[in-house]
């Protein structure tokens, strides 16, 4: 019988105050009587819309019925099979925007927890040893994946379960991408994006490491090495920057670089040798989970931390979780508030950020309404650290050197499911998953782009 209690069950997490001091993970995981009692909460309807909102198509129903009986393998067996890397989207997909929004208890209550439960059996694998890395018998066909980000990741460990010889070239001395050098420890241990990577290895996964293709090899020196397609998966790493005066000052930082800097580098420790300001008031520019995540840095380093955003509290883009955990942890939200120049001290270090006040006016294309200068508004925000968290563009380098190959008009490379429009041995997410929003969206796409370069090697047989 269904368990009928309207409100999810809640997830133990380190104390606000605590957390706010250590760079340890917020979220501790349910119990299994925990799990068990959240997967008594699914209906398992009819219609099963949760399988339609998720991008890799998890049995969502099926795998929570597991949970509920007991059988923690099975439930693992069947969330694998679909994602390659359960125990990170567990914890970093948006589900509330996802299966969880289309949950049909989400209708009269909460919907069900399934990022909670995912993760649970996720952790509860690898704590009894258990992994995914059965392939199918190695087809002598190779790919190569460039970036190790969630949707090269994802392409890699679907290409080797076919059967297929894959190697991953990653620009940096760590695999991951953005999971090791974006997102923090607090959210997601670095040791778990290791596990996940190792656990590719076992199916045969080749990561090379420090390899920035377009620069160390070309595109075309794939090939010549006999890689019969390529998956482009180098994700977003330019950042953007608001082009006001003053950002050339020492304090200035993207989101990109602090979150490297803490994260890929570990600037947070002590005994770190990477060079970070601990900054004593910190303005985070812009209102996304990206924002959240330097915000929740720089309050974990010790500063007085103020998110400020141009548009209301309701038209912040970040997720409802991260935006709660900045709150409790002591993060400012500054709304409708929008910097116009940073000034300096004598010595080229920010000193301080002049802002204005806006209004909300008329809904702009991404239906939000366009945020409007009050005249006569302007005050100065006393800082010594601005962090900029306003998006990021695709890096071209990595297929710089590959002629005749299409970009689209964000710089990405023009791809289809099919494949690249101009080059179909190459391969990529387009618009839509280089710099996704959400990493399940990039593992979406990394999904899908492993099936179309099946389609494309077998139509050549």
């Amino acid at each position: 019988m269904a368990n009928m209690q309207m409100n999810k069950t809640p997830m133990p997490e380190q104390d606000p105050q605590v957390r706010a001091g250590n760079f340890q993970e917020v979220a501790l995981g349910y119990t299994l009587e925990q799990a068990q009692n959240e997967a008594k909460r699914c209906l398992n309807c009819k219609h099963k819309p949760c399988i339609g909102g998720c991008p890799v198509g998890i049995p969502i129903p099926v795998f929570i019925g597991k949970v509920a009986e007991g059988d923690l393998a099975g439930a693992y067996q069947l969330l694998s099979d679909a994602n390659a890397l359960p125990a990170i989207s567990g914890r970093v997909c948006p589900q509330e925007t996802q299966c969880e929004g289309v949950c049909v208890r989400g209708i009269k209550g909460e919907p069900v927890a399934i990022g909670r439960i995912e993760r649970f059996v996720a952790d509860w694998a690898a704590e009894h040893g258990l992994a995914n890395v059965a392939t199918a018998p190695k087809n002598g066909h190779k790919v190569a994946v460039i970036g190790s980000g969630p949707a090269g990741l994802t392409c890699a460990g679907e290409l080797a379960r076919m059967g297929y010889e894959v190697s991953v070239f990653e620009a940096f001395h760590t695999a991951g991408g953005v999971l090791t050098y974006g997102i923090p420890e607090f959210r997601l241990p670095k040791a778990i994006v290791a596990r996940e990577v190792s656990n590719l290895e076992k199916m045969g996964v080749d990561i090379e490491l420090n390899m920035v293709i377009g620069k160390v090899l070309t595109i075309p020196e794939l090939f010549e090495r006999g890689y019969e397609a390529v998956f482009i998966g180098s994700g977003a790493g330019l950042p953007m920057f608001m082009k006001i005066p003053g950002e050339g000052l020492v304090g200035v930082y993207s989101a990109n670089e602090y979150l490297t800097r803490i994260n890929l580098m570990k600037a947070y420790r002590p005994d770190s040798e990477t060079p970070i300001l601990h900054g004593k008031k910190v303005a985070v520019v812009g209102g996304g989970n990206v924002a959240m995540d330097a915000a929740r840095c720089a309050r974990r380093m010790g500063a007085e931390v103020h998110i400020v955003y141009r548009r209301s509290e309701a038209e912040l883009p970040a997720r409802l979780e991260e935006i709660h955990h900045a709150k409790e942890e002591g993060i400012i939200f500054d709304f409708l508030t929008n910097p116009i120049s940073i000034e300096g001290d004598e010595t080229g270090h920010v000193q301080s950020v002049t802002c204005v006040r806006m209004e909300l006016g008329e809904p702009d294309d991404s239906g939000r309404r366009r945020p409007v200068v009050i005249p006569g508004s302007e005050f100065q925000m006393e800082v010594d650290t601005v962090i900029m968290a306003l998006g990021t563009s695709p890096n071209p380098m990595s297929y710089e050197g590959t002629p005749g190959l299409e970009k689209t008009r964000k710089g990405c490379v023009a791809a289809d499911e099919g494949g690249c429009t101009s080059c179909p041995n190459i391969f990529a997410g387009g618009d839509a998953a280089i710099g996704a929003a959400t990493v399940i969206l990039a593992m979406g796409a990394g999904k899908s782009a492993a099936k179309s370069i099946d389609r494309y090697i077998s139509s050549k047989e």
